[in-house]
């Protein structure tokens, strides 16, 4: 039976070693939409991923300080890498990858999080953004021997929001795509615009799942959303609760007063810049985001919530989680 024109069509796989879900405005798009969100996955894994032997990425961290020649979308992701460490001071840094393997995160999440045992080695602080050698022109990039880039930060929210412009380019319909909290909306949105669902407390073993109840409710029509928490990429090493939200200055994760920091912006990657940055910021996030003028809702490690740059006050509600 032919789908209705306007029924909202939603697709949810696993990919980028979190969830992806899929929401179209007319399900008779649906397909199209996911084999382009699936292309676009692939291409930012196979460019981006800190774990393939055969990606972009591995090739330029295992360069040992030569140059390597990269393709346009890696690039892409490394220039809005460096930008999100500049107009952060130096915060949401690239070159934190050294750091995640001496806290064991040295392979795929899954598998890392099997492994217990004690680290072998001290935290390592990170080199800092500024060693990055990025060559636009000449498509090359370099990095000092030692140095390992991880684009964990940015990389998911750029891949939402290349994926939404590109689906909704092509199908002419309203479109979210999610991945892992990272989220962004494009074209028109349905009647009541996007209601999305914020889980404050969400644990890994949980994050394949998008039918948890959530703890807040909002509405966006436009933009995009980014939740970051030091609970989702949280591990066990040595009797020592890690997680990936990493202080650049320091090597080790953020001890932070926040949870769970949500953020709305004119594109995910400003949103999950902004909400990466609240984390390690801490008591000082909420001032900074209401200069920033960017809505913000941060949760506490004892699940109150703080509200800033005009984000609405908490509402109980029910409704469908994007």
């Amino acid at each position: 039976m032919t789908a209705p024109a306007g029924a909202i069509g939603t697709r949810t796989f696993p990919a980028l070693g979190t969830f992806a879900s899929l929401l179209v405005t007319d399900r008779r798009s649906l397909e199209l939409a996911f084999g382009l969100l699936a292309g676009e996955l692939l291409a930012v894994d196979m460019a981006c991923s800190r774990f393939r032997p055969d990606s972009e990425l591995w090739r330029v961290n295992h360069a040992c300080g030569r140059p390597v020649p990269v393709g346009p979308l890696l690039a892409e992701a490394l220039a809005t890498a460096l930008t999100a460490a500049r107009i952060t001071d130096g915060d949401v840094d690239p070159t934190c990858g050294q750091s995640l393997v001496r806290l064991g995160y040295d392979q795929d999440f899954a598998q890392a999080q099997q492994e217990t045992g004690g680290l072998d080695q001290p935290p390592a602080p990170a080199a800092g953004w500024q060693t990055v050698e990025l060559d636009r022109e000449r498509s090359s990039v370099r990095i000092p021997q030692g140095v390992m880039l991880d684009l964990g930060a940015t990389a998911k929210a750029l891949a939402a929001d290349r994926a939404a412009a590109q689906i909704s380019a092509a199908v002419g319909c309203g479109v979210l795509v999610n991945l892992g909290g990272d989220i962004r909306v494009a074209g028109e949105a349905p009647a009541g615009g996007w209601r999305v669902g914020i889980l404050d407390d969400l644990v890994y073993e949980a994050a394949s799942s998008v039918h948890a109840e959530p703890s807040h409710m909002v509405i966006i029509w436009d933009g995009g959303l980014a939740t970051s928490s030091t609970l989702v990429r949280a591990w066990q090493r040595g009797g020592s609760r890690l997680h990936h939200i990493i202080v650049p200055g320091t090597g080790r994760p953020a001890d932070s007063c926040w949870q769970t920091v949500s953020v709305a912006a004119a594109t995910c990657v400003d949103a999950n810049t902004a909400s990466t940055a609240a984390i390690l910021r801490g008591e000082r996030a909420p001032r900074w985001l209401d200069g920033l003028r960017l809505p913000a809702r941060l949760v506490r490690r004892d699940g109150t919530a703080v509200t800033a740059g005009g984000w609405p006050a908490d509402t109980a509600g029910t409704g469908s989680q994007a």
